[in-house]
């Protein structure tokens, strides 16, 4: 069946090509040129990063992060299972044992309760993921880093715009990552930025970023000449990229008026199915919504899949993510049988996310609402 109603359409304001021509323009499309700048400087002063630095994707801030806290085989970091691959891999590639924590009931996030038992004398970090743009319970998970001593990464892919207790997400953590992937809020097609809120890390992450080198001091003018002081790769992204973002983040806020009308007519249109145990997103009291995405919580795999393909036949594209990672090919030949995470593996079996983007209309999405309720009141009654 073809598809009339995708899953996800990239916003484009129509600034994005205008700026991208300005910095060819410039003279300058490598990377740190005049739109990095700009983007670096909202973020800093807008959301109040100590510091901010664009990366080529969210993987590389994650293996900045990982990087930077000088994490080494033998080292332990926790993390939910329930999450993208790139959260687990850049801390294995640097020989760490990942330890993975369970979801919880409410929400696909990280069960914060469950981290304090999974410390041990090697763990070195938390890196809480804050699904959906919904923040993790960041008062237990900054309670127990503290109490042992661990650093906290913060993967805000999801998360632009989304607060714990009134501050941003991003904030929290001695480091955090954000994506600019096409599937996101605000995008720039790839791309990421790795937040640096200690500054015991600040002048090595710039080093890092730019291959192990002190570049970005000697543009400064703070070194007579630059060299190889440190390991690192090439983490930052052409300006050209920048350029499109920074389109994107002046735009920021008609995006998520947009984005949470569109979340909110989802949730009024589907809590029914709440009464049938379908499950709806759920906002902790400390947590706030940036419609990064809607997702329903079917009551088992068979309903799932016979959902998706009932939206299919009507031509809607709905997804299901993520395969947990503890129950990953590599993970099991790995380390053998996974830790038991039933509630990581209920979301990974029934989690399915709905289309949400900027242009997604009115009579399409009251189709979409149709087709959902109209299978749970068809298949209810079999």
């Amino acid at each position: 069946m073809s598809v009339s109603i995708p899953f996800n359409k990239p916003y484009f304001s129509g600034a994005e090509t205008r700026y991208i021509e300005q910095a060819v323009r410039s003279g300058k499309i490598s990377g740190d040129g005049m739109f990095t700048k700009r983007v670096h400087a909202f973020f800093e002063q807008e959301l109040g990063f100590r510091q901010a630095l664009l990366t080529t994707s969210c993987t590389d801030a994650l293996e900045m992060a990982a990087l930077l806290l000088d994490i080494r085989p033998g080292d332990e970091v926790l993390m939910p299972s329930f999450t993208f691959v790139s959260a687990a891999n850049a801390f294995v590639l640097r020989g760490a044992k990942v330890v993975f924590v369970d979801s919880t009931g409410l929400n696909p996030n990280l069960d914060a309760d469950a981290l304090a038992g999974l410390v041990t004398a090697r763990t070195r970090a938390i890196v809480p993921v804050h699904y959906a743009g919904i923040a993790c319970d960041m008062d237990t998970v900054l309670q127990v880093a503290q109490l042992h001593g661990l650093a906290v990464v913060e993967d805000a892919a999801h998360a632009i715009d989304s607060y714990h207790r009134g501050r941003p997400l991003g904030s929290l953590g001695q480091l955090a990552t954000f994506s600019f992937h096409e599937t996101k809020n605000i995008i720039s097609g790839e791309g990421g930025l790795l937040a640096v809120n200690d500054a015991r890390f600040g002048l090595r992450a710039e080093i890092i970023r730019e291959k192990g080198t002190s570049r970005s001091a000697f543009f400064r003018g703070e070194v007579d000449k630059y060299g190889w002081v440190d390991v690192g790769s090439s983490f930052l992204p052409s300006d050209i990229i920048a350029a499109y973002l920074w389109a994107q983040l002046e735009n920021l806020a008609d995006i998520q008026r947009q984005r949470l009308a569109i979340w909110e007519r989802y949730q009024q249109a589907l809590t029914p199915l709440a009464a049938q145990g379908v499950g709806l997103p759920a906002l902790p009291d400390y947590a706030t919504n940036n419609a990064h995405l809607f997702y329903l919580v079917c009551r088992s795999l068979t309903e799932r899949t016979a959902l998706i393909a009932e939206l299919r036949q009507r031509g809607i594209l709905a997804v299901f993510h993520y395969v947990p990672l503890h129950g990953s090919a590599y993970y099991r030949g790995r380390y053998g049988a996974g830790p038991a995470l039933p509630w990581a593996d209920h979301y990974g079996d029934c989690l399915m996310r709905l289309p949400l983007f900027y242009e997604l209309s009115l009579a399409d999405q009251n189709l979409i609402i149709e087709v959902v309720l109209q299978f749970y009141q068809k298949y209810s009654s079999c």
